[in-house]
This record gives structure tokens, sequence and C-alpha cells, in this order.
């Protein structure tokens, strides 16, 4: 690989990664942030596509703001749902397993909707990703701790647990919902890329700024959050007299980082194979996870930990990244043997 994609790579495990520490210290201090964290996401990434995507407004658009708006609508339900559900008592470890259910999502939706079929080792990966995401809902669901917002709770001790549990279930049935949706969004992709060509900055620039006004509809709570993100305890920056509310700067960071991630992502896309882009964010949700856990001591079992090897490694079967990963070396390895017979015929 040239410098390019080794600096894409360490964008992506770089920006990615930070990006979930980040979205943690934001989460743990006000779990009912999801939809300012989102519209600070979309917000800044429009501003990046207005800029160096359309160019100020001057570069048209090849497929039509008509087609847009569906996948707009899917991208805006999917981002607004993955990040509400915090607010349902979903620990992050929990809710990066679960995402990693996505290529179990695709093909699903893959055979109901385009008919499509599959070989045996694309339907084993889906079962091991399965019973991973399963294992890990069920042991975090005796595990689960009344973390809602506070409006939510009730004022006795039983109403409390099953408040808890109540909440959790919805929070499960959120990401469910934006997993199904994320699916489809991807057929659709498939259908507009088919019909206009591959324009993924465009769709990038698009997704984000056309779902903007739709956060209008959360006004009042993006601003309750963003007062209480300002309400923060100080932070002094750099050893300098400059100060900020702790979340804020914790919210700029999460900005900048996602766009390092994304922008990452888009340069791998361009210059590796969709395969190796799949590996290389497989490895990227692992070693989240990881930080996740050993970071901010989140609890994981053993059953977690088995769950959680279960959902990558059919993530990792299901690309075929294995076998074809170790292919090149195998011929390589074998051209050199038969060369050596060859020198000493």
């Amino acid at each position: 690989m040239n410098f390019k994609t080794w600096s894409a790579v360490a964008g992506v495990f770089i920006g990615c990664c930070s990006n979930v520490i980040f979205l943690e210290l934001l989460i743990k201090y006000d779990p009912g942030s999801g939809n300012l964290i989102t519209f600070s996401q979309f917000l800044i990434i429009a501003i990046e596509g207005f800029i160096f995507t359309s160019k100020f407004g001057t570069v048209k658009p090849v497929i039509g703001l008509r087609d847009y708006g569906i996948l707009v609508l899917m991208f805006f339900c999917t981002n607004v749902c993955n990040n509400y559900a915090f607010n349902f008592n979903i620990p992050m470890p929990l809710h990066m397993v679960f995402r990693a259910g996505s290529l179990m999502a695709n093909m699903l939706m893959g055979i109901a909707i385009l008919k499509r079929r599959y070989v045996i080792s694309k339907y084993l990966s889906v079962l091991l990703i399965t019973v991973g995401i399963v294992m890990c809902t069920l042991v975090s669901a005796t595990e689960v701790e009344d973390t809602s917002n506070p409006k939510l709770k009730s004022t006795t001790a039983e109403s409390s647990e099953y408040s808890a549990i109540f909440w959790w279930t919805l929070g499960i049935i959120i990401l469910t919902i934006a997993l199904l949706i994320s699916a489809c969004m991807g057929i659709y992709q498939e259908f507009l890329y088919r019909k206009y060509g591959k324009r993924s900055r465009e769709a990038l620039y698009y997704t984000h700024l056309l779902p903007l006004p739709g956060f209008l509809l959360m006004g009042s709570n993006i601003w309750q959050h963003f007062v209480i993100s300002v309400g923060s305890d100080p932070l002094k920056l750099l050893n300098i007299n400059l100060y900020l509310p702790e979340q804020i700067v914790y919210l700029i960071f999460n900005m900048m980082t996602q766009y390092v991630c994304i922008s990452s992502v888009y340069v791998l896309t361009a210059e590796c194979t969709s395969l190796t882009v799949t590996l290389v964010l497989t490895l990227r949700k692992f070693v989240s996870l990881l930080i996740s856990i050993v970071y901010f001591k989140n609890p994981f079992t053993l059953y977690h930990w088995i769950g959680t090897i279960l959902v990558f490694t059919g993530t990792i079967i299901f690309t075929e990244a294995y076998p074809k990963t170790l292919w090149p070396l195998v011929t390589q390895q074998t051209d050199s043997k038969d060369h050596k017979k060859v020198k000493t015929k």
C-alpha cells in the first residue's frame, strides 16, 4: 500500500476510535444528548461539503435532489435512532456490538427485497453474528441499571426496576429499527450508484446537508442539552488562561474526529477494494470496543467476550477476508518454491 492508503488507515483508527472516546464522555455526562451530537456532526460535515464538494454551491449534483430524498430520510432516521438509543439504558459496548450486526440486517433485506441467495459461508457468518448479538443482549439485560433520563424514573424501587427494563427494551427496539433502515438505505444506494455512477463524496455532502432542516423538529431538545453542556465544569485549555465548558470541548473534538473518521473512510474507499475497507472498519470497531471497556471500565463479562468474538469472527467470514488475504502469500510461497526447483534443475 502507498503512503496515501496508510495515512487513510491511520485516519480511520485515530479518527473513529478517538471519536468513540469523546462520544462516551458526552453520553456519560448527559445520556440525552444524542440529538445534539447528531446535529453537530451533520452540521460540520455539511459545511465542509459546501466548501469543498459543491464549491460554495457552484457545482450542481449529478444525482437529482428528488432521488436523494428517500436516501436522506433513511440516513437521517438511522443516525438519530442510533444516537437517541443512548437515552434508554444502552451501554456503549452493547451499542457498538449491536451495530456490528449490520451485515446480518443487509443479508435479511437482500433476501426479502432483492430475492438474493448466498453461499453457505455467508449464512454461517450471519448465524455467528446473530448468536453473538443475542448473547450480549441477554447478558446485558441482567445487568441493566437505571441510567435513563431522570424524568423517566419512577418513585418506588419496584417501579424503577420495571421502568429500567422497559426503557432498555425500547432502546434495543430502536437499535433494531436503525439496523433495518440502514440495510434498506444500502440497497437504495446500490440502485442510485448503478443509475448515476459512484458519487460517494456528493452523497456524503447531500445526506448531511438536506436533513439539517429536520433538526428543527428537535430544536427544543437540542437547545436544552446544549445548555446542559454549556453549564458543565470549565476546562483549562493547553495551560493557558482560556476556559471552556468541558462538554463543549468534548463536543468540538467529537465533531472534528467524526470528520477525520468519515473523510478517511472515503479516501480508503477510493484507494482500496471494498474487501480491504470492510476488514479495516471491522478491526476498527473491535479496537473501539476494547477502548470503551478498558478506558471507561464498562462491565464486560466472559459471555460478552464470547459474543463479541462471535460477532467479529462472523463479520470476517462474511467478507471472506481470511482466505483472500492469505491467498497472495500462499501463491508467492508456491512460486518461490517452483522457482527454486527450476534453478536446481
